[in-house]
């Protein structure tokens, strides 16, 4: 196994079946690996939306009102329920961020070069397009 960054159209990445031979084999496999890092980024601003949804369905402060037990016909959802909501949503989106940034972590440590720039152009494109819709978001 190479230690070392190369320059070359063989690799095996993350399983045995994904085994490149050829330069039209390493297009693709650049591609996944760009799309992959691109998904990353959007999923970590979907997270980030996410987070700011559920800080804002926090209570702004602990008054009385907040403490009331609900009224009778009241069926819409509390804010405590409406954040606990939010939570499970981030954590999903934390456990699909996590498992996407292994898979290109370990695709990258096959030290080849173009991996390496499809993993790092995805990421660069990804942060490009994604990151202007949190401000809208």
């Amino acid at each position: 196994m190479q230690m070392s960054f190369y320059f070359s159209d063989t690799v095996v990445l993350l399983f045995d079946f994904w085994s490149v031979h050829t330069p039209t084999g390493m297009a693709l496999s650049v591609l996944v690996i760009l799309l992959l890092s691109v998904l990353y980024e959007a999923v970590k601003m979907g997270k980030a939306v996410l987070l700011r949804r559920a800080l804002l369905a926090l209570p702004r402060s602990i008054s009385q009102e907040s403490l009331l037990e609900p009224k009778e016909g009241d069926t819409g959802p509390t804010q405590g329920s409406r954040w606990f909501r939010y939570h499970v949503g981030q954590t999903l989106f934390h456990v699909v961020q996590v498992v996407l940034g292994y898979m290109v972590m370990l695709a990258v440590m096959s030290y080849n070069t173009w991996i390496f720039l499809g993993a790092i152009a995805g990421s660069t494109l990804g942060y490009f397009v994604v990151y202007p819709l949190l401000g809208r978001g």
